[in-house]
C-alpha cells in the first residue's frame, strides 16, 4: 500500500541561472484535494509540471504512485534518466489539464477523448467509445459528442479536457489554473466538474486563484513564494488564521 501518490522531496529546479524551485517538498495522500496558491512567478506551475515530468528536475525526488518521475532504476539499481517509453508509463497514470484546454482541434470533443486510450492503453475502440460517452455525460457535454473544439465555448472546452484526462483512469489529477483563460460566465461549470471529482474521492493538485474554490473544496492549501512552500494548512487555518506575513499580505489582496 502506497502511503502518498505523490511524494516530491528537496525539489529544486533551474532556468538557467534563475533557480525557479528552491527546495520543494510536498506529499498528497490518496483521495486528497491540495491546492497551491501564490503570486505569478512563485513557483506554482513549475512544480505542478515537475510532477509529471513536464520539467525535469536539478535535484530532489519525485514519485508518483509508487514511481519515479523522469528518473529510473537500472539494472544495478541507481537512478538514471527515465527513457520516454518509462515517463510516458508514468504519464499515463498522471492526468493534466492546462490553462489553454490544449485539444486537438482537427478532433471532434469525443476523438479528442478516445484517442489516449486507444493508442496508449490499447483499448478496444469500441470500448473506449463507451467510455468516453459516460465522461461527457459526467461533464454535461452528451450533446457535443461530434463537435469540433473550435466550435465550443472556453468553458466546454475545458470540460472536455477535463474528460480527455479522466479517459486514461488517473491515480492522481493535476489542474494548472484551468479556470484562467475563462469568462466569468464558463468558470462555474468547469469549478462544479472539479468539486464533483473531489467529492468522488479522486486525488488531485490544484494550482488556482479561486480562493471559493480552494476554501470550499480542498482538503490543504499550499502558499508558494520565492520558490518554496512558505505556508500550508487546512482551508479554515489557511484562510482565518494564517501565520506567514507574506501569506496574510497575499490574501489581503484577493479576498
Amino acid at each position: 500500500m502506497i502511503d502518498h501518490i505523490v511524494n516530491a522531496m528537496d525539489v529544486h529546479k533551474r532556468f538557467g541561472k534563475v533557480e525557479v524551485l528552491k527546495g520543494v517538498s510536498l506529499q498528497v495522500s490518496l483521495g486528497e484535494v491540495v491546492c497551491i496558491i501564490g503570486a505569478s512567478g512563485s513557483g506554482k506551475t513549475t512544480f505542478l509540471r515537475t510532477l509529471n515530468g513536464l520539467e525535469t528536475i536539478d535535484g530532489g525526488a519525485i514519485t508518483v504512485n509508487g514511481h519515479h518521475v523522469g528518473y529510473e532504476l537500472d539494472k544495478r539499481g541507481q537512478l538514471v534518466k527515465a527513457s520516454p517509453k518509462a515517463l510516458a508509463k508514468v504519464r499515463s497514470e498522471i492526468g493534466f489539464v492546462f490553462q489553454r484546454f490544449n485539444l486537438w482541434p482537427h478532433m471532434t470533443a469525443i476523438e479528442n477523448i478516445i484517442e489516449a486510450p486507444i493508442r496508449i492503453r490499447g483499448i478496444d475502440k469500441a470500448e473506449a467509445i463507451a467510455n468516453a460517452e459516460e465522461l461527457l455525460r459526467r461533464v454535461k457535454l452528451s450533446d457535443k459528442r461530434d463537435v469540433y473544439p473550435g466550435k465550443l465555448s472556453g468553458g466546454q472546452q475545458q470540460r472536455v479536457a477535463i474528460a480527455r484526462s479522466l479517459a486514461m483512469k488517473p491515480a492522481l489529477m493535476l489542474f494548472d489554473e484551468p479556470t484562467s483563460a475563462l469568462d466569468p460566465e464558463t468558470i462555474g461549470e468547469v469549478l462544479d466538474v472539479m468539486k464533483e471529482l473531489a467529492l468522488g474521492g479522486m486525488t488531485m493538485v490544484c494550482v488556482t486563484h479561486e480562493m471559493g474554490f480552494a476554501r470550499e473544496v480542498s482538503d490543504r492549501v499550499v502558499m508558494m513564494d520565492g520558490g518554496v512552500i512558505i505556508e500550508e494548512g487546512t482551508p479554515e487555518h489557511f484562510f482565518m488564521n494564517p501565520t506567514h506575513e507574506r501569506t496574510k499580505q497575499f490574501l489581503s489582496k484577493i479576498l
